[in-house]
């Protein structure tokens, strides 16, 4: 394991604990203020398809936003790991009747449907879980990779793009952390106390 890579993971876990150490009263205070902030943004009022995420492990929770959603006719869509490309996403729409099981993560997921997917660069907005950020656009996830080989379509040329937001709590906020070079950068980040812009092109509050 390289210097930079330890200093990842001893980022990754000390975010992790932080997050982890909320408790249900402050995740909801900050779940509803996260999404009125998303709610306020120029860009999600113009989406038609919005990806969420199931939150696990202290993540900040979009569930709600849901909900307000499909009332201004927007479909949602969760995420699942993909069936055959196991280190990659497929999207499913979901909605208050869709079926769910468990990934072999203990996640909630739709259950796999072809007719109900969506392909990753046609989704209009997505929201990323993060494990950390600076005000900068920097951002660190889980390790995984999934949404970063998910994604990395978008470094090619000519294509449609979808807007991808990373949401976190405030407290995952740092001065600085190391990046790497496979990190797809966000158009924007939103937390329960603040919005950040970054990227070519900035979401825009209005």
């Amino acid at each position: 394991m390289t210097r930079h890579q330890a200093t990842r993971k001893q980022l990754r876990r000390e975010l992790r604990a932080r997050r982890r150490a909320l408790t249900p009263q402050q995740q909801k205070r900050a779940s509803r203020r996260l999404c009125r902030n998303l709610l306020a943004s120029r860009e999600l009022r113009d989406a038609r398809s919005i990806a969420l995420y199931w939150p696990n492990d202290g993540e900040i929770d979009p569930r709600p936003l849901q909900a307000a959603v499909e009332r201004m006719n927007k479909r949602c869509y969760l995420p699942v790991l993909h069936p055959v490309l196991g280190n990659r996403l497929w999207f499913l729409h979901l909605d208050r009747n869709t079926p769910m099981r468990r990934n072999r993560f203990g996640i909630p997921e739709p259950s796999l449907s072809r007719t109900a997917s969506r392909p990753a660069w046609a989704l209009d907005v997505v929201l990323m879980p993060l494990v950390g950020f600076t005000a900068q656009g920097d951002r660190l996830g889980m390790g995984g990779g999934f949404y970063d080989r998910t994604f990395a379509f978008l470094n090619q040329p000519n294509r449609h793009r979808p807007t991808l937001i990373g949401l976190a709590h405030e407290g995952q906020r740092v001065d600085a952390m190391p990046t790497a070079s496979w990190d797809i950068p966000m158009d924007a980040i939103v937390t329960d106390q603040g919005y950040y812009p970054v990227g070519d092109r900035r979401t825009q509050l209005s």
